[in-house]
């Protein structure tokens, strides 16, 4: 294993660690859990930091050992349907990242897409979930539940996540320009 994969391959694990444990700032609250989306952070950090392998697998991972280990979230629907959505979030960040120009406009176009197409792939996975348990999935339960509950956590997560990665480029630990 190169010396490079070997550090992805630390703050993959490092990212996992985090989003396990980022949600219990909310103290388990669901509903301030939802507001926040504090898990989602780590991962697209991971994406832009790590590479879309990375972030991928970390996003695929973290929701499920969560419901796995410690029951929240709860498995279905939620746990599943946020691994498909954490997973295209982690995967579009990094790729995205790579494909487009090292610039901080890029960095936060990058984001937004990741972050959009990501609630688009937790709907559809939300969708077929709830259909398979018989259980009604609208596109008013879509709209609250990707836009309208958490768009504290999407603005955070706009300042937040452009923040710490501007500043890892500042300190030259990430090859930005601009």
């Amino acid at each position: 294993m190169k010396k490079n994969d070997t550090l992805r391959l630390a703050l993959a694990a490092t990212f996992l660690a985090l989003g396990f444990l980022l949600p219990f700032l909310t103290g388990n609250n669901r509903q301030l859990g939802s507001l926040l989306s504090l898990m989602h952070i780590p991962v697209l950090l991971c994406g832009f930091i790590c590479g879309w392998p990375y972030g991928l697998a970390v996003g695929f991972m973290t929701p499920l050992l969560r419901s796995l280990m410690i029951g929240m979230p709860m498995m279905l629907p939620v746990a599943l349907a946020m691994a498909f959505e954490l997973a295209a979030y982690g995967a579009l960040s990094g790729i995205l990242h790579a494909k487009l120009p090292k610039t901080s406009f890029f960095l936060f176009i990058s984001l937004l897409v990741s972050m959009l197409l990501g609630r688009a792939v937790w709907g559809i996975a939300s969708l077929l979930i709830y259909r398979v348990m018989g259980d009604p999935f609208t596109l008013e339960i879509f709209w609250a539940a990707a836009f309208a509950t958490p768009w504290p956590g999407i603005l955070l997560h706009l300042v937040l996540i452009p923040a710490v990665l501007l500043s890892l480029r500042k300190a030259r630990l990430l090859p930005l320009k601009g």
